[in-house]
């Protein structure tokens, strides 16, 4: 009976083995903390970017490397919550965006950050300069506020006529306040007036839009994790009152924005996961240089175009990155 029980429990414990040595090594796996800022829906395309990069460097998800995500859904109020989780994860590198990446250096001062597109990483306070970050965050920037004037140069290109523009950012969101005021100079320069609409959630949205029965012809759309989680309600609510809509970002248009202009965010988030891998293979943030943009893509939506009657000519359609139809 008891050479049974012995034989028995020897079994057990060597059926057990292989479980506890696997959970064992996924402890050991280098972890990355993916902090998203708006909906995992949103950000698709560059999640799925990030994580064939990844792959393409030898970090499989599960097998190589641990990611962690966490949704933020265009509260920046989350962001330093799920940062303060992912310092009691230990996790080897927090990969997000510019906003995010500000508030997780608020919560740590040494787990690596890299930011997947930031606005203004320099004049945002997240590093000390493009070329020696000095601290904990380093990655891309996206340099929004000073491509404004070229997308209202290439917005009245497209739309002639356009004496009246409304631009509608997040009051909350330093980068957008920014890119309002690049824009109100850039107006100005081209002797347009401007309606500002300010948003601060995502209630304030569709309240905005009765103003625009002034007399807008269009409308310039800021980017920020609050437009990101919003941006097809704001196409529409665009789209009903007939306004063509200027996106900094390529993957706004999908639900009826007009046209957009700025670097391509998937290739971005393809950049961050090179500097995820060098960080995890020992380099460090403060000696990684920001990488800028060298390429703007410009797109058009012809079939938002159809749908407000608005014939973009051959000259300017010819210069387009893509035409989505």
């Amino acid at each position: 009976m008891r050479r049974r029980t012995f034989i028995t429990l020897l079994g057990c414990a060597a059926a057990a083995w292989p479980f506890a040595a696997r959970a064992q090594q996924v402890k050991t796996l280098p972890t990355v903390g993916f902090l998203g800022a708006s909906t995992p829906s949103n950000w698709t395309h560059w999640t799925n970017a990030f994580v064939r990069r990844l792959g393409e460097l030898g970090w499989i998800d599960g097998r190589t490397v641990a990611i962690e995500y966490r949704w933020a859904e265009g509260r920046s109020e989350r962001f330093v919550e799920i940062a303060t989780e992912f310092v009691r994860l230990k996790v080897d590198v927090i990969v997000t965006v510019g906003s995010a990446a500000l508030a997780a250096k608020q919560v740590t001062s040494t787990v690596p950050i890299v930011f997947a597109a930031a606005a203004d990483p320099l004049g945002g306070g997240l590093v000390a300069s493009l070329a020696r970050p000095g601290g904990n965050a380093t990655g891309l920037s996206m340099q929004v506020s000073d491509a404004a004037g070229k997308r209202l140069e290439l917005l009245r290109e497209a739309l002639p006529d356009l004496r009246r523009l409304a631009v509608i950012g997040n009051a909350n969101y330093p980068a957008a306040v920014q890119e309002i005021a690049e824009v109100r100079s850039a107006a100005r320069t081209l002797g347009l007036n401007l309606d500002v609409l300010e948003i601060r959630s995502a209630e304030d949205i569709a309240a905005t839009f009765p103003a625009l029965k002034a007399g807008s012809q269009a409308l310039y759309v800021c980017a920020d994790p609050l437009v990101n989680a919003n941006h097809a309600r704001i196409n529409t609510l665009a789209l009903g009152a007939r306004l063509p809509t200027m996106h900094s970002v390529r993957d706004f248009l999908g639900a009826g924005g007009f046209m957009s202009y700025g670097p391509s965010v998937v290739h971005l988030f393809r950049r961050a996961a090179d500097y995820a891998d060098k960080i995890m293979r020992g380099a460090k943030p403060s000696d990684l240089p920001v990488e800028q943009p060298t390429k703007f893509e410009l797109v058009f939506n012809l079939t938002t175009a159809m749908a407000l009657d608005v014939e973009i000519s051959p000259t300017l359609l010819a210069r387009a990155d893509e035409v989505i139809e």
